[in-house]
């Protein structure tokens, strides 16, 4: 089973990139921006806080910060990321100067970003970068040669942000059942919308995104050299296949239940499963190390790939893997490539404007290819140990103020408090970055090989991946780069995850008082421990377990809880007549509510004895909500708002903070709501679940 990882912000991935602003390379050290954690100037108080909390808060903010061109979205985790892109910039360009004072992460960093600018380098490439694998293609006899083809397909190709694994996913994974062991995984895949739902939607716009799907398959395929007639022909040939895939994938939402994705099995129930595709052979050309069992997330999937590759002629796969090795290559090939990918991809998906400028796309193809090399230099420069330790701070009174609402709770059992209380005490707290740092010594950089460089270091992760089948968890691995705006939990790791670059202004301020950062920061830390105990978190036990520690009775309260907020979110719109989807968002949900809960209490903890006093007219009850609200300030494009409310798990912006207040007596106190109000909900309709 995939790894379910709960992040704040985003679905860990490229879907989320945001854009940075221009830095002059002359610039000797670059210096992160400071931004208050509570900005007066981006609040609306011409707006009641008690009719709509978000827009009090971030009115100012919305009118001072449009949505430049080359973004989908725009926001204060944006703006804090653009920052964060244009400091790597400086640490890139100088790193790209060849000298004797560049360390060996810099090099590699250094080598791979100038490979990367050198437009002139890539375009004289063209195709050429992935002609290779083509010409591999192009050598299948039969739907028998297939399978070392996928197995060199997988290991050697970068999956693009909006593209799932070529036909399916191979991987590792922790044993669902043995959280301390890695056993290997196969799991879905092998479409180029961003979701199955994009296939099987019976809608006018959905039935406009698959037309305009065919339109961009036609034109990477002229683009690879197909006449257009022929183009459009197998573009059919493409949506036929990947319809047939989408149709049998699971949904997101189902996706959401653990216990769907576990079938264990051996070799020999995977090849009854799928006898049309060799296992046997696909795994010895990966080489895999030795194993005896694995997990299959979808069974269903498996075996409609299975009829698929006797039912399809060899050409029509073909076609398929020929595509998809352009489209997956296209933003590291020449412009025609990547223009191409982004007018489809970010520019009619999700309504960006422009494309953006390729320093600022090289600076995240580093990070996402040399993550752990960058974030090296980044922490140095940026992440103090006060800094950590001043987080780690926080994270006990919130951790202390979670044990204390669990044993609070009217409604669960002391059996299954005492469960709770443990797993709560077996969380991991890793803060800034690892305590070990990933060696990427053998991965050969070159400063003029820019698609070449993206492809050795994506086969230098996938080697890393299918090494450690067999092995125990290495639990000072981190999902995410230290320079990452974002913080997750893991389910089966049992920790919470804050790198570097989230704990930066105005997300946490120490120039600030306690009240904002307690109801930013603080938010976000008892957001990611919530999702330990969110509907789909409380299922794995304190070592990561997918495991029931639960009463019936108390897991019956729990879900009536839980539908609570399905219902609350459910009701709201996240574009046009789009609903939010409470299912696909509950967990997320669910986690802003008990995050909140729990970075109020801590807060009150710590401020008990001090005399505490208004600032700015503002009092500090207030100062904590508004700190709260202002993290998530936001302008959305409605295309992407429409794209991420069929597959993002979280909430729009506005839903995200108001969504919360509605539910907290603290706020109403704060700002003197009265019932009826649209930020005060009738009695019946108050939700608590932590």
């Amino acid at each position: 089973m995939n790894r379910n990882v709960s992040c704040f912000l985003v679905v860990c991935s490229l879907l989320f990139s945001y854009a940075a602003i221009a830095q002059s390379s002359s610039s000797s050290e670059p210096v992160l921006p400071y931004s208050p954690s509570l900005d007066l100037t981006s609040m609306d108080k011409s707006i009641d806080p008690c009719a709509d909390f978000y827009h009090y808060s971030c009115g100012g903010w919305q009118k001072k910060n449009p949505i430049p061109p080359d973004q989908t979205s725009w926001s204060v985790y944006g703006k804090l990321y653009e920052d964060n892109l244009n400091f790597l910039r400086g640490m890139l360009e100088r790193a790209a100067k060849p000298g004797s004072q560049r360390s060996a992460v810099e090099q590699k960093t250094g080598d791979f970003y100038a490979a990367c600018v050198n437009e002139a380098a890539v375009e004289k490439q063209g195709l050429s970068p992935v002609q290779p694998e083509l010409d591999l293609i192009a050598k299948v006899k039969s739907v028998k040669d297939l399978t070392p083809l996928v197995a060199h397909l997988q290991f050697a190709y970068f999956r693009y942000s909006y593209t799932s694994p070529m036909l399916f996913a191979g991987a590792s994974t922790q044993d669902p059942d043995n959280s301390e062991q890695v056993i290997a995984d196969v799991d879905q895949g092998g479409l180029g919308l961003p979701d199955r739902d994009y296939y099987t939607r019976t809608d006018a716009k959905s039935k406009e995104t698959r037309d305009r799907y065919l339109q961009h398959v036609q034109k990477v395929l002229e683009l690879a050299g197909d006449s257009p007639d022929l183009a459009k022909k197998n573009a059919d040939t493409i949506l036929r296949i990947e319809t047939v895939l989408a149709q049998a994938s699971l949904t997101l939402v189902e996706r959401r239940d653990p216990h769907k994705l576990v079938h264990k099995m051996k070799v020999a129930d995977l090849m009854q499963l799928a006898p049309n595709f060799d296992w046997p052979a696909y795994y010895r050309v990966l080489e895999y190390p030795q194993f005896d069992v694995l997990n299959v997330d979808a069974p269903e999937f498996i075996k409609q790939v299975n009829a698929l590759l006797s039912a399809k002629p060899v050409e029509n796969w073909k076609t398929y893997f020929r595509f998809h090795v352009v489209d997956t290559s296209s933003p590291y090939l020449s412009s025609k490539f990547a223009e191409e990918s982004f007018d489809f991809y970010r520019k009619y998906l999700r309504g960006a404007k422009e494309m953006q400028p390729r320093w600022k796309r090289c600076v995240q193809y580093t990070d996402h290819s040399l993550g752990e090399a960058l974030g090296q230099v980044y922490v140095e420069k940026v992440f103090s140990p006060e800094l950590k330790q001043s987080m780690l701070d926080m994270v006990q009174r919130i951790e202390a103020a979670m044990g204390e609402r669990i044993r609070a709770l009217d409604w669960m059992s002391p059996e299954t408090k005492r469960q709770a209380l443990t797993k709560l005490a077996g969380i991991r707290n890793k803060i800034g970055y690892p305590d070990k740092w990933r060696d990427y010594s053998s991965v050969k950089i070159s400063p003029d090989d820019f698609a070449g460089n993206v492809q050795r270091a994506h086969q230098f992760e996938s080697r890393r991946d299918i090494n450690k089948i067999g092995k125990p968890v290495d639990h000072g691995e981190w999902d995410i780069s230290a320079p990452t705006v974002d913080a997750y939990y893991n389910p089966q790791m049992n920790d919470i995850n804050f790198p570097a670059g989230v704990l930066q202004p105005p997300l946490y301020d120490a120039k600030m008082d306690d009240a904002p950062n307690y109801g930013d920061t603080g938010g976000t830390i008892g957001h990611e421990l919530t999702h330990g105990f969110d509907d789909e978190g409380s299922q794995f036990d304190a070592r990561g377990n997918l495991k029931n520690w639960w009463t019936k009775e108390d897991r019956e309260k729990f879900d009536a809880r839980t539908k609570c907020v399905d219902d609350q979110y459910s009701a709201y719109f996240a574009v046009d007549d789009v609903h939010v989807n409470g299912k696909l968002t509950l967990g997320e949900n669910v986690a802003d509510l008990g995050g909140e809960i729990l970075a109020y209490i801590a807060w009150q903890d710590m401020t008990k004895d001090m005399h505490l006093q208004p600032v700015d007219g503002l009092t500090p009850e207030q100062r904590f909500f508004i700190g709260f609200a202002q993290w998530d300030c936001a302008n959305e494009r409605p295309e992407d708002l429409r794209m991420r409310a069929m597959t993002d798990p979280h909430s729009p912006a506005q839903n995200r903070i108001n969504g919360v207040v509605v539910n907290m007596p603290e706020f109403q106190q704060a700002f003197q709501c009265k019932a009826g109000q649209p930020m005060v909900a009738a009695a019946d309709k108050v939700c608590k679940v932590w």
